[in-house]
Order: structure tokens, then C-alpha cells, then sequence
């Protein structure tokens, strides 16, 4: 019996133009033994940019609806998971070779419910910029990113695009937080307020830096907006810490 991880991406007008290559990245990999993927691309609106971007494969799901954020286009594209995985791939992102099998791996331990790996910044010149701030491979413990992102001025350790995690802990939770932006740091901490999950210090995602994107905006780092969605992150991970003190 086939198992799969369903691997969830929103898109919008400006990134569209990337989902080949991002097709090409899940083509790629190299899948363990009775494991398979299935790409549910959601698009945030219902303009129609999705028909004749990407081949005839029957692992290709798209679907669109009313805009509403990236945070929205994943829940929804959520709601048709089949897979006993969901891992996220914005579109403009590419995975690297092996990519999903050492998520794979790391979540067969059943005390681990979420993975993160190293990231590399894919640059327009086609450079490539690492941080200087990765944990050491292994178990992140509960607790340890929300800390950390309290002491580094709300920068977690490990970056929420190369989240990948159990489907029944992603629903439990509610999917992705309802904000303007930072809505995958906000499933990053309330994962970690509540689990254990694992880091993988080889690259697991090539994160396209790029003009259009949305963390490029004012707004995405500071001013009102910004405190607003940092104090309901902090709120929210908190809460669900004391309220499940039995599973630290």
C-alpha cells in the first residue's frame, strides 16, 4: 500500500512563473520504498493563473478560491490532504536532492511530530547565502525555538518553509494561523509549543530571494502590523503550553 505526503503550496500572480521549477525539484526526489507525493497547489484567488503553468501529471491538485493570504490558500489546500504528511513548498521555493526522504526518516521516530532542515538563500545571480545561526542535527526539544525566538529579537533558529510534519497534528491545530503574514512562524512555535521536532543540517530548500516577494514589504518587519502579529504568535504558543504542561 502506497504511502504519501502531501506536499502544500499557495500561489499568487507575481510567483506563478516559478512553479515549473519547483515542479521540477519534486520530480527529483528520490522517494523511499512504498512512498509517493502529491502537489495540492492552491491559488490565493480565483483569477485562474494555474491552467497551462504545469504538466499533465495526475499528482498535480490545484484549486483556488477567494483570496486571502498564503496562510488561507494552505488551510484550504489542507482540507484536501490525503497524505499521512504534509510538507510545505512555496512556490518560488526549490527542495534539494533527498529532501523529503530525510523528512521522511526523521518522522518515523514516534516522538517526533515535525522536521525542519538548513536552508540556503537562493540569490538572483544564483549564488547561494546560508545562516549562521543552525542547531546541531537532531531532536528540538519542546520549548527550544520559542525560546530562542524570544532572545533573538523574533528570529526562530529554524525556518518555517522547510516545515514538514504529521497531517493529524497539522489539523489539530488548526492549520495556519489567519494573518497578513508570518502565519508559518506561528504554526512553527504552536508545533513546538506542543511537540517535539527535528532538524536536519543538510540543505533541505533553496529559498529564492527575489523582488516581488512578501517579506520584502515595510510592513513584513516592522511597525504596527508587525508587533500586532508577533504578540499573537508569543500569545497563542504560550497558551498552548500551559494548557498542555503534560506532554513537556
Amino acid at each position: 500500500m502506497t504511502r504519501r505526503i502531501s506536499v502544500i503550496t499557495p500561489v499568487h500572480g507575481p510567483s506563478a512563473h516559478y512553479l515549473p521549477e519547483a515542479y521540477r525539484s519534486l520530480t527529483e526526489q528520490t522517494m523511499p520504498a512504498e512512498w509517493d507525493w502529491e502537489w495540492l497547489i492552491q491559488e490565493d484567488g480565483d483569477e485562474g493563473i494555474l491552467p497551462g503553468v504545469l504538466p499533465d501529471d495526475p499528482r498535480i491538485k490545484p484549486d483556488s478560491g477567494r483570496r486571502g493570504g498564503a496562510g488561507m490558500a494552505r488551510t484550504m489546500a489542507l482540507s484536501r490532504a490525503t497524505g499521512e504528511l504534509v510538507k510545505v513548498l512555496d512556490s518560488d521555493d526549490l527542495l534539494t536532492e533527498g529532501a523529503l526522504a530525510r523528512d521522511i526518516e526523521a518522522l518515523s521516530s514516534p516522538h517526533i511530530d515535525w522536521t525542519t532542515s538548513r536552508v540556503l538563500d537562493l540569490l538572483p545571480d544564483g549564488s547561494t547565502v546560508g545562516f549562521d545561526q543552525d542547531p546541531d542535527e537532531g531532536i528540538l526539544s519542546r520549548g527550544t525555538v520559542l525560546e530562542h525566538w524570544r532572545n533573538h529579537n523574533h528570529r526562530a533558529q529554524v525556518h518555517p518553509a522547510t516545515l514538514c510534519v504529521r497531517t493529524t497534528v497539522l489539523v489539530a491545530l488548526g492549520g495556519w494561523m489567519a494573518l497578513p503574514a508570518s502565519e508559518d512562524t506561528g504554526l512553527l512555535l504552536a508545533l513546538d509549543a506542543v511537540t517535539n521536532g527535528y532538524f536536519t543540517s543538510q540543505c533541505g530548500l533553496l529559498y529564492r530571494k527575489w523582488e516581488g516577494q512578501t517579506t520584502n514589504h515595510e510592513a513584513h518587519s516592522q511597525g504596527s502590523e508587525y508587533e500586532a502579529r508577533m504578540n499573537i504568535i508569543e500569545a497563542r504558543a504560550q497558551a498552548l503550553t500551559d494548557l498542555f504542561p503534560a506532554l513537556r
